[in-house]
């Protein structure tokens, strides 16, 4: 694009039409209004006069305004929209200068601007005043945001609250369903013949053995160890019991 906004530091920018030629109110309420929006609506147009300054060919007012928005905040009036004549654009912004930026400053105080299409001048109050507008309603979007933000969040919360206490309650019935496991020493001094060769068939365990055991229980009464089975059961030792231990496990 052969005409386009460059953003140049103020403090690179200068200007061979004194301050005092301008309003101090006017620059400061400008400045103010540059500072809200971040930016200007009116682009200065500069000429490099090095490669690292430029020199203002029209926007003297708008160039002081934005230095003292940069006084103002630092941060949001570093930078600011400019056209940068060079040799591919000179003519057009000459030309654009000519017809549409024909403002002459009248006194020290007061800078007049270019009539519009019905012939009315279009005064400052009332460029600054729609700026004002414009700054408001920004305010007001970014307040409205910034609360449907803040309403989302707390939805989101209280999902996901409702949803952590779902699954808790889901873990809660898996758990319920899970069968309660069982010692192997509790299994052998409760559990019937079948369930016990149901249970141990997977390790060869002998159902004479099986019945051995069950019958030394109903005789002697339950075993308080493991080791005290081996004693009590004849044929029962120390591999066969660590072999049930293991088919619990």
């Amino acid at each position: 694009m052969l005409l386009s906004i460059s953003f140049v530091p103020v403090k690179q920018i200068t200007s061979n039409i004194p301050r005092s030629n301008f309003s101090d109110e006017e620059i400061n309420r400008v400045a103010e209004l540059i500072v809200k929006g971040e930016g200007i609506i009116n682009p200065l147009i500069l000429r490099s006069t090095s490669l690292e300054s430029y020199e203002v060919v029209d926007g003297h007012f708008e160039y002081y305004a934005a230095a003292r928005a940069r006084e103002i905040d630092l941060r949001k009036g570093e930078m600011i929209g400019a056209f940068i004549i060079e040799a591919e654009n000179q003519e057009v912004l000459e030309a654009q200068i000519q017809i549409l930026r024909n403002s002459k400053l009248t006194n020290h105080n007061s800078i007049s601007f270019p009539t519009n299409i019905s012939g009315e001048s279009n005064n400052l109050e009332s460029r600054l005043t729609n700026m004002e507008s414009r700054s408001t309603n920004t305010d007001s979007r970014l307040t409205n945001f910034e609360s449907r933000v803040e309403n989302r969040l707390v939805e989101l919360q209280a999902e996901y609250r409702r949803e952590i206490k779902a699954i808790g309650e889901t873990i809660k019935l898996i758990e319920d369903k899970l069968p309660t496991p069982i010692e192997p020493l509790e299994a052998l001094n409760t559990w019937d013949l079948s369930k016990l060769s149901y249970k141990l068939n997977r390790i060869n365990i002998k159902p004479k053995i099986l019945e051995k055991i069950i019958q030394e229980r109903e005789k002697g009464g339950t075993y308080t160890s493991f080791c005290h089975i081996v004693e009590r059961v004849n044929g029962v030792g120390e591999k066969t019991i660590l072999k049930i231990i293991d088919c619990f496990s």
